[in-house]
Parts: structure tokens; sequence; C-alpha cells
């Protein structure tokens, strides 16, 4: 299940406002926390979930399939599969707004002054806008 805050009401954020995302910990997301837009996943069927210990919100460059992703990592979860392994799992925020599942193994953190995670916010919000990259 994927969604987005409810703080951030589809807007984005840029460079200089990203920590005022609400994370979501605590607790384990439950599917009523997404609808309710208060977490941006739910994890069913797998064994013994659990909140990993992290400082939340959490600047990100996320390595999804279509490259580097600047994001802000608002939820992080552990859940146990079938098989015995556990995947770690974080709740992102992109610039755009939108939330986005990945495994915590796909992210690097960063702090909110790393050039590269600048410079990814700072093109992801020039796409938004209609501004040309070089």
């Amino acid at each position: 299940m994927t969604g987005q805050p409810d703080d951030l009401d589809g807007e984005g954020y840029d460079i200089e406002d990203w920590g005022r995302l609400k994370p979501f910990a605590g607790r384990v997301a439950t599917l009523e926390d997404v609808q309710a837009r208060a977490a941006v996943f739910a994890l069913g069927d797998t064994g013994d979930p659990r909140t990993i210990d992290m400082d939340l919100p959490q600047p990100v460059i996320w390595w999804s399939d279509d490259g580097e992703l600047a994001a802000i990592a608002v939820q992080a979860e552990a859940h146990d599969t079938e098989d015995g392994e556990t995947m770690e799992v974080v709740g992102l925020i992109l610039p755009d707004g939108e939330g986005a599942v990945a495994l915590l193994d796909d992210v690097d953190l960063v702090d909110d002054s790393d050039p590269v995670w600048r410079r990814l916010v700072t093109e992801a919000i020039g796409d938004e806008t209609g501004d040309d990259e070089d």
C-alpha cells in the first residue's frame, strides 16, 4: 500500500522546508493509517512486524529503477517474510509530494547538506515547475 502523509496534502518540499514532514513512528502502520494519510504504507501477511529505530524524517538518496532520487524517509519498519528473511522497509516522500516504498538497502541516509541530495531535490522541483535541466 502506498499513500502520503496527510500534512502534505499533495504538496512537495524543497531543500529548506523538508523538516516539516511529519513522520509515522512509534508503531507499525495499519491499512487505516494509510487510508487516513498518516502513513505511507502498511504491510500484511508478514511476521513479527516492528518499527526500526531511526531518526525521522530523514533525507535519503533512493537508488530506484529510474536512477537516483532524492526523498525523505518518514516511516521505517522491519517485517519477516515466510522464508524467515527480514525486510527493512521505508516509506518515502518525494520532492513532488508523492509517496513511495523502498527497501532500506536501496537508500543512502544523507544529511540535508549533501550536495547530491540537494541537486536531486532541486532538479525534481525544476521538473515540476516546468524548468528545463541542463
